[in-house]
């Protein structure tokens, strides 16, 4: 994982591309047959199979993980104004902050007696539902899914309170399918994204369309046909060749490139000092309301947990796959770990400049969903950010606060620390302009 300055920025770097692939499986499940003569007894197990699949399943295309606490960092004193808070995030390493600071802890001790639950996502649409249903309190996701929930809200659904990961994306694609020298030529290829609107795929389309070729963004059909997997399926299927390459976060990516993939782009190339917002954390607006006080501690926690990451890189990896394995089953291998790890950059800003970009060119795609995007995507982001509670905290450690590049709600906070508090240079008018 890249180092990180005071800012919890990494340095500037000059492009430069590397490799990985990607996949696609499915399971066929046969449908089981009761005998004629018990139908009674069939229709029983099917209501109670469907009862059973929407308690244990949590719908959302999710699989729901209770976090325990480890040895000297379970919950511990009276509750703050919730008595638990359920968390959201991915098995993915752009997803370090909760991975690590989970495992360690660290959002435990900052909670003391209110009980912290998790629930793990494929995908951010996903996460944005279980957000909105009330399932999930607070959520590490991508921007594309993030404005398009606030945006379909009418701005009244969640803030951003955080940032946590800049990088680790890439474009892998099998090498002896490309055409060119450099292998950026992917027409007549099949390229997988996680999931249709997602920030990989909006990047993908993005890129697609500076390339001069044509991909409708909803069929997925042109000169390059997307598939939109789940990262669980993406590495099987580019092994069986059933896709040709993806588009996707760490550590698919390198598991690709394991499988014989080629990293053709970097998408950190494509954007300036090679900083955007990979992941930031979102809080349900109605949540941020009531419990003020729970989200400032699972930022505490969050603000920790990437101080330590920064500070212990290989065991923060090791970390890290411990939690993986824990909710998959199965750990990366050790020279995947690697290869992904130094990919990713863990960091406190959310890098608001490269949201209110990334929402420009969702918009162009046509997969923004609001009613009015007269003013442009600045316009109508404008209180997708609260930063007023990471900035306290950023400011008792020392630490430059974090900009919200003009899409701030200002701080409301009436807490005895508000002095100086505010969220991001908000005044300065740096949002007003369309990316």
């Amino acid at each position: 994982m890249r180092g990180a300055d005071r800012t919890g920025r990494r340095p500037r770097r000059g492009a430069r591309a590397r490799t990985r692939a990607g996949v696609r499986a499915r399971a066929h499940g046969r449908a089981r047959r009761f005998p004629r003569s018990w139908p009674g007894t069939a229709a029983v197990l099917l209501v109670l199979l469907e009862l059973l699949f929407a308690v244990s399943g949590c719908g959302y295309g999710s699989r729901r993980t209770e976090a325990a606490a480890p040895a000297g960092a379970a919950a511990s004193g009276p509750p703050l104004s919730a008595d638990t808070v359920t968390l959201g995030y991915f098995a993915n390493l752009t997803h370090a902050t909760p991975l690590v600071g989970i495992q360690k802890g660290f959002f435990a001790a900052e909670l003391g007696g209110t009980r912290l639950r998790t629930q793990v996502f494929n995908g951010g649409p996903a996460a944005m539902e279980a957000l909105n249903a009330g399932a999930v309190d607070m959520a590490w996701m991508g921007p594309s899914p993030t404005v398009n929930g606030y945006l379909r809200s009418g701005g009244r659904s969640l803030r951003i309170v955080s940032g946590s990961a800049s990088g680790g994306v890439s474009l892998v694609v099998d090498p002896a399918k490309t055409r060119g020298g450099d292998g950026t030529d992917i027409r007549g290829l099949r390229i997988a994204t996680p999931e249709l609107g997602n920030t990989q795929d909006v990047a993908l389309l993005r890129w697609i369309g500076e390339q001069g070729w044509k991909t409708d963004p909803r069929t997925g059909r042109g000169d390059v046909t997307l598939l939109r997997q789940s990262t669980k399926e993406i590495p099987t299927s580019f092994r069986r060749g059933a896709v040709d390459g993806a588009w996707v976060p760490e550590p698919v990516a390198a598991q690709l490139v394991a499988a014989g993939g080629r990293v053709v782009l970097d998408e950190a190339d494509l954007w300036d000092g090679g900083e955007f917002v990979t992941t930031h954390m979102v809080v349900s607006q109605s949540f941020l309301d009531r419990h003020r006080d729970v989200v400032e501690a699972v930022l505490r926690g969050s603000v920790r947990t990437n101080a330590w990451i920064n500070a212990h890189q290989e065991e923060a990896s090791t970390t890290a796959n411990d939690a993986i394995r824990h909710l998959t089953g199965k750990p990366l291998e050790p020279e995947v770990l690697r290869a992904a790890w130094k990919h990713v950059t863990v960091l406190d800003d959310p890098l608001a400049l490269s949201l209110r970009e990334q929402a420009g060119h969702a918009l162009a795609l046509g997969l923004l969903d609001s009613a009015d995007l007269s003013g442009g995507p600045s316009a109508d982001l404008r209180g997708i950010y609260d930063l007023g509670p990471l900035n306290r905290i950023l400011t008792r450690e020392g630490r430059p606060k974090a900009d919200d590049a003009g899409l701030g709600t200002g701080d409301h906070y009436t807490g005895s620390d508000a002095e100086g508090s505010g969220s991001g240079d908000a005044a300065s008018g740096s949002g007003a302009d369309a990316p």
